[in-house]
């Protein structure tokens, strides 16, 4: 599948997009969708038992990503913050207010039972409107 002018796609160095066969970020029309991106620094887990630290850093990938397509977290509509633990709530909260407190996107929080690699506590997904300013 080859890219068209209303849907556009870019990778990461995650392995894990490579063998599930996805893209860390993809924009079709006025929407870009960074999914499941989770806190890793050249492809490794970082920021291990810290769920603010990961946080920071699981947003910072999806930032990115979105620097990419020219957007940056003013552009941000709508965020998913899935977490593996309830406690890490406010840590992950708190991480969320510092990056996006100014523009106060859609957002919510999910406990999940795990994620593939079980040192990751946070893993996010973003969303942004790429559309024409007001």
């Amino acid at each position: 599948m080859t890219d068209t002018p209303a849907v556009q796609r870019v990778q990461s160095d995650s392995h894990w997009e490579e063998t599930m066969g996805f893209a860390r970020a993809v924009a079709a029309g006025d929407r870009v969708l960074v999914p499941g991106t989770m806190p890793l620094v050249g492809g490794e887990v970082s920021g291990e038992g810290s769920p603010y630290e990961q946080a920071l850093l699981a947003f910072g990938n999806a930032l990115a990503a979105l620097e990419k397509f020219g957007l940056g977290p003013e552009s941000v509509i709508r965020t998913r913050m899935y977490i593996s633990h309830a406690r890490d709530s406010e840590d992950v909260g708190r991480a969320h207010k510092e990056l996006f407190g100014a523009v106060r996107p859609a957002g919510s929080i999910v406990v999940v039972a795990g994620f593939v690699d079980s040192r990751v506590l946070v893993e996010v997904d973003v969303e942004a409107f790429r559309g024409a300013p007001e």
